[in-house]
């Protein structure tokens, strides 16, 4: 099983994947937890390119297509194989960030990003994801407190708009998203997650 987590800066989704993690790992499950961007050597290196405050100058074609280096990577060297071996896998952001920052926030072309975007996966998508919903002031509020990347640095148009974006795409796909309200405490986000996992898990596999 593939399960994705998605939402704004700040909504805990870091937090909620390493919880669920373990969770999983006390209940018998064979675990691979990665992120986006990065998840392996090339993607790592990538990482770092696309989050630097130095490179202010980086185009957003520029931004989407090492986004889209690193997720292909990331997909042939460690998610295909994982699933493969029947493990769950985890993974912090996805494909929908692209479309929610680089297509709705950076007001690029949607449906030109989910070609690019079907390439650089091979057609592969998640069995669930959550959305950890967080007003974009509050995400702004939380994030401040921690450090600043280059992606951290927009304004506030910008991340309403990635909401909107997000909130889209679940309405577009509904049985694939879990719309979590991330403005409560840990452990009842944790909790609703557990159950939203248990149900899928015992639900009947997808064919790939």
């Amino acid at each position: 099983m593939f399960i994705t987590f998605e939402g704004s800066d700040g909504s805990g989704k870091t937090t909620q994947i390493q919880l669920l993690e373990d969770y999983l790992r006390k209940n018998g499950q064979d675990v691979q937890l990665t992120r986006e961007p990065g998840g392996t050597d090339i993607g790592e290196r990538v990482r770092k390119v696309l989050l630097d405050m130095e490179h202010e100058k980086m185009h957003a074609r520029t931004e989407t297509l090492l986004f889209n280096a690193a997720r292909a990577q990331l997909i042939e060297q460690e998610i295909r194989p994982a699933l493969s071996e029947g493990k769950v896998v985890l993974c912090d952001r996805f494909a929908d960030s692209t479309v929610a920052y680089q297509g709705y926030g950076r007001e690029q072309d949607i449906e030109e990003l989910r070609r690019l975007i079907d390439f650089a996966t091979g057609g592969l998508n998640p069995d669930l994801t959550f959305y950890l919903d967080l007003p974009p002031e509050e995400g702004i509020r939380r994030k401040l407190a921690d450090y600043q990347n280059r992606l951290d640095v927009q304004g506030l148009s910008f991340y309403r708009r990635v909401e909107a974006g997000y909130h889209e795409m679940i309405a577009q796909e509904p049985e694939r998203w879990v719309i979590i309200d991330a403005g409560r405490s840990l452990d009842d986000v944790h909790q609703e997650v557990v159950r939203a996992v248990k149900t899928k898990l015992t639900a009947p596999a997808p064919s790939r």
